[in-house]
């Protein structure tokens, strides 16, 4: 018998096949995806793209469990998003309710992730980085630079640069408002608004359009 498993984009609820999982994951992480899948049980529901979270996960008030990811990750960081979502879902059936991105999460979002480092599954050139975000993951991949930069690779919007490779005292837009790129600050870079004139921080992988000199 085929398996089924539901997935929701906007409002509308649709049910893939078992083989068509292939299109957010790596095909060689199928066959453990899957197992995790079976193992644990959740609803997996694909969004629309939202600016402050790749995924989340979320117990409902009928008792179910839910995860959550952006449908506009690319297979790589997709697979990384979901099974730090599975995490957070494992630590919550072993412990109830802990600290979000605490011991206990870091400790089995190591163990579910560390099977799928190998080449066949990740670029050679991103394992370096992944091995090393593991050995003390934050709640957002995006907090470590060098792994964000190395999986953005495959799905930077074209026409766009990282702020880091914005020169210094340039404009850029980011959306919607204009700012002035300024000095950078240990992992983050400062940003003047021009309308408001205030100051934000911007982490160094954020994807901004490059105002050219007129």
């Amino acid at each position: 018998m085929e398996r089924y498993y539901k997935f929701q984009v906007q409002t509308r609820k649709i049910f893939f096949l078992q083989n068509e999982y292939q299109t957010y994951i790596p095909q060689k992480a199928i066959s453990m995806v899957q197992f995790l899948i079976e193992q644990h049980h959740f609803t997996l529901i694909i969004v629309n793209q939202r600016q402050t979270k790749h995924g989340d996960f979320r117990k409902l008030p009928n008792g179910k469990f839910q995860i959550t990811i952006n449908n506009n990750l690319n297979q790589y960081q997709f697979l990384l998003t979901l099974v730090h979502e599975i995490a957070h879902h494992v630590t919550y059936q072993k412990f109830g309710r802990v600290q979000p991105h605490g011991t206990h999460w870091k400790t089995i979002f190591q163990h579910l992730m560390l099977p799928f480092l190998q080449p066949d599954i990740y670029p050679n050139h991103i394992l370096p980085f992944l091995a090393n975000y593991l050995k003390n993951p934050k709640a957002s991949t995006d907090a470590d630079v060098n792994l964000s930069l190395a999986l953005k690779e495959y799905s930077k919007e074209t026409g766009k640069n990282y702020i880091f490779e914005i020169p210094y005292g340039s404009m850029f837009r980011f959306k919607k408002s204009t700012y002035k790129r300024g000095d950078k600050r240990r992992t983050r870079i400062e940003c003047l608004n021009t309308v408001n004139n205030k100051v934000y921080l911007f982490n160094q992988n954020v994807e901004v359009e490059l105002l050219k000199d007129r």
